[in-house]
């Protein structure tokens, strides 16, 4: 790793939570700026970047002026005339979540229009982190222009890690998916993919087999499983780190993204995998303790250090 700072590229959306009665509370969110909000706030001293595109409304004025509040830049990123960011609404059951989305002429869709603005932030990155939620809210020839600069970022130097994430309704077919992201793999030092995702796209019977399979393309394999164990997989070897159980969550929302973040965090501060996983875990069980995607940074300090 030669960079110095941290990026990530997806979207990044306008977040409506549910509180008592019809008011709503409107927030930022989505999976890679919810990792990036924990790396950033357990990689001290690194500059963090979102990279997407942005339109120039309020809203989107509003997302950069609270990235740059948090100490989060926008790079390059390109900023879309006439364009706006996605919006989705949270309905909570319990803790567990429900998602009403608005996105289809989003922004973000334009993240990799410019292909030098998009060279220019991946640049001097130790690490860079995209998701399959990236690579779906583009066409597949922006796909092709991403994953290109990925792979020159990496050859930069950049440590390249991403989560699948796999959602169905955002791509036209099971196998656009499957192609897409074993394209992304090819990319990847660090994979972070959950089980039941990994069992509906490639069918994938157990966590083993899901490492087994993406440790054929990746180095680094961490297979994340709600509240079962995170099965490690590196250099041919296995390990199973527990997770810590809640007894009563708030809200589950972006606690796997928050498991991303503070994984990443821990293995450029020099941490092992399996020391990484265990400090990943309990910044994941602070998060399930508050309600929203972005839990406060002394939140997540504290847990990672506990």
């Amino acid at each position: 790793m030669t960079g110095k700072g941290v990026a990530s590229i997806g979207e990044c959306m306008l977040e409506l939570s549910g509180q008592t009665g019809p008011n709503w509370r409107m927030g930022f969110a989505g999976d890679t700026f919810n990792t990036l909000w924990a790396l950033h706030a357990l990689s001290s001293g690194r500059p963090a970047t979102f990279v997407s595109a942005f339109g120039d409304d309020p809203f989107s004025q509003g997302q950069i002026g609270f990235f740059a509040e948090n100490g989060i830049g926008v790079g390059a990123s390109p900023v879309i005339s006439g364009a706006r960011p996605g919006l989705y609404a949270i309905t909570l059951t319990g803790a567990e979540r429900s998602f009403t989305y608005w996105r289809r002429d989003a922004a973000a869709r334009q993240l990799a229009s410019d292909p030098i603005a998009l060279a220019k932030s991946l640049s001097d990155q130790s690490l860079v982190y995209f998701s399959g939620i990236t690579l779906a809210i583009l066409e597949e020839p922006a796909r092709h222009v991403l994953l290109a600069a990925v792979a020159r970022a990496r050859q930069a130097g950049s440590l390249i890690a991403f989560d699948p994430n796999y959602r169905p309704r955002l791509w036209p077919t099971r196998e656009d998916a499957q192609a897409a992201i074993v394209e992304a793999l090819a990319v990847t030092d660090i994979a972070l993919p959950t089980f039941p995702d990994e069992q509906m796209l490639f069918g994938d019977t157990t966590p083993r087999a899901t490492a087994e399979r993406l440790g054929q393309l990746v180095g680094e394999v961490v297979v994340k499983n709600g509240e079962m164990p995170a099965l490690i997989a590196e250099r041919g070897t296995t390990q199973d780190i527990p997770a810590i159980h809640v007894a009563t969550p708030v809200d589950t929302t972006g606690a796997g993204d928050s498991f991303n973040g503070a994984y990443l965090a821990a293995r450029l501060a020099g941490h092992p995998p399996a020391e990484a996983a265990m400090r990943a875990h309990r910044v994941a069980a602070a998060v399930v303790q508050v309600r929203g995607a972005l839990a406060p940074f002394e939140t997540l300090r504290a847990a990672s250090e506990n």
